[in-house]
Parts: structure tokens; C-alpha cells; sequence
């Protein structure tokens, strides 16, 4: 498709979409990535988990007291 085929709209879209995308990579510099599956499965069991550990001790463990 080329850009003179598009609608005002539509051309105001895409680039609002672009301009999106770009700002998030300044941002993020991660966005878009995808995440192995192993770290998901470790992600979705830690969620699942019932055991929690108070933001205090995280923060002792991180020496940001």
C-alpha cells in the first residue's frame, strides 16, 4: 500500500502508531522483545506460589536500606 492511498485518518494513524512505537523505544529499550519460555514458565509458577517475602527483607537483601 502506498501513503497516497491512504485517508487523512488513516495516514494520521500510522503515523501516530510510529511515532508510538519510537517513543517506547527511547523508553524502553526492551519493548517488542519476546521472553524465553523457560523465564515465562519460572514467571507464571512464581505467581502462582503462595510464598511472598515482605519488601523490607528484599531491600536488606539488595542493601537498600
Amino acid at each position: 500500500m502506498k501513503v497516497a492511498d491512504l485517508s487523512t485518518d488513516e495516514l494520521k494513524e500510522l503515523i501516530g502508531k510510529t511515532i508510538e512505537e519510537k517513543f517506547r523505544e527511547l523508553i524502553d529499550p526492551d519493548f517488542g522483545l519476546e521472553l524465553r519460555e523457560d523465564f515465562v514458565q519460572a514467571l507464571e509458577v512464581s505467581i502462582a506460589s503462595k510464598e511472598r517475602v515482605a519488601f523490607d527483607d528484599v531491600k536488606k537483601k539488595l542493601g537498600l536500606n
